[in-house]
């Protein structure tokens, strides 16, 4: 099946790239942006092709991709996509995690029979347990020509897993973005009062990523936390969906705020990039999904990660910032403690952080440069229709 849109390149050799990416989230399409514009940087004239969920949606938020859908593909189809190829990347983001892993990589060992150079850009990985899955991460890591991970809990779980070749840690792609302005007017439209100080909030929906949530338990916790925000800091508070669902349990939080009347949610469709220069507005920033962490971080604003896994508390730990289980046990004093403190002492963490999140940009960067020389060195070949199946 011949991909659709725009070649991103004339002649070159065509990379596929295999990721979470279709519109679902924008932490993933924000991984995208950067893993694209990184790779556009190397060769320029490379074919960009993006196994996509949603490749209609792929298609208009990068125009100058090729996008192909890889759930619910035929081995035989996709081989035929394989074919076109001269590299596949796999990443980055947390895809390899139990019963996820093995979708992925059953596209990722198809090319590897195909004598497909395979690499891993910034991936993340865990939980990881199920022994399909494992299998599968040793089998195709292990035959890898170059493996990044985005954090060190990633390396370690991929080393529990069996894989014995070298797994360098880099970091996020997302952290190579730079901002897209969110004006005043912008904010006018979503109805955000200017007038006060404004936090912004990030929820997620529990699920096989966050399993240890009760979602009763963790609304009024949150509620707990807005009110808090709202009655000391005298703000608003708004709420920044990541992906749809959020908007939800942003909700579900809201109606157990008794300050509901300074909440808001953000319900335009934006580009990671936009989110990112969204940042500049808040005064302090208290969120549970990674993506909105990292942009605070990018932005200077002071954050409160609230983790819900491992590689949360793993960015937490590299930004050298305070992170609480409260929100998985439900406890409210030692977490609106931390608010509190962390808004006492937003000046003098200021510095110290922004040095740490620096260091985290760069490393970012460090996939690419990994995988340079593959990427100089690759030549774009004909496709043999003797290979097809």
């Amino acid at each position: 099946m011949a991909p659709n849109g725009g070649a991103s390149g004339d002649g070159g050799p065509v990379i596929g790239i295999l990721g979470s990416y279709g519109g679902r989230n924008l932490g993933d399409e924000a991984i995208l942006t950067g893993l694209l514009a990184d790779l556009r940087a190397r060769r320029p004239d490379a074919q960009l092709l993006v196994f996509s969920r949603d490749p209609g949606h792929t298609l208009r938020s990068h125009p100058n991709v090729l996008a192909e859908p890889w759930e619910g593909i035929s081995r035989a189809d996709s081989a035929q996509t394989l074919a076109r190829l001269d590299l596949l990347v796999l990443g980055g983001g947390g895809i390899l995690y139990d019963t996820e892993a093995r979708r992925y990589l059953r596209l990722v060992v198809a090319a590897q029979e195909r004598g497909l150079p395979v690499c891993t850009y910034a991936v993340g990985a865990g939980p990881l347990t199920e022994p399909v899955d494992c299998g599968m991460v040793r089998e195709a890591l292990g035959a890898a020509v170059e493996v990044t991970v985005r954090d060190e809990e990633s390396r370690l779980l991929l080393e529990e897993s069996g894989v014995t070749r070298l797994i360098t840690v880099t970091g996020d792609p997302a952290m190579m973005l730079e901002p897209e302005e969110f004006g005043d007017d912008l904010l006018r439209e979503e109805g955000i009062p200017r007038s006060r100080r404004l936090v912004g909030m990030s929820v997620r929906e529990p699920g096989r990523a966050a399993a240890r949530l009760d979602e009763a338990g963790y609304h009024r916790l949150l509620a707990q936390v807005g009110d808090f925000l709202v009655h000391r800091l005298d703000a608003s508070v708004l709420f920044v969906p990541m992906e749809r669902d959020d908007i939800r349990h942003a909700h579900g939080v809201l109606s157990q705020m008794t300050a509901a009347v300074h909440g808001r949610i953000l319900h335009g469709d934006y580009r990671p990039r936009q989110i990112l220069g969204l940042m500049r507005h808040f005064d302090l920033a208290v969120g549970m999904r990674l993506h909105f962490l990292i942009f605070a971080a990018m932005a200077g604003t002071p954050f409160l990660p609230l983790p819900y896994a491992g590689k949360v508390f793993d960015f937490a730990q590299r930004a050298g910032v305070p992170a609480l289980r409260g929100v998985e046990r439900e406890v409210e004093g030692p977490l609106l403690a931390e608010v509190d403190r962390l808004w006492d002492e937003r000046a003098s963490r200021a510095a110290g952080t922004a040095l740490r999140v620096e260091g985290m940009c760069a490393r970012a960067k460090a996939s690419g440069e990994l995988l340079a020389p593959l990427l100089e060195g690759l030549e774009r070949h004909e496709t043999d229709p003797a290979r097809l199946p």
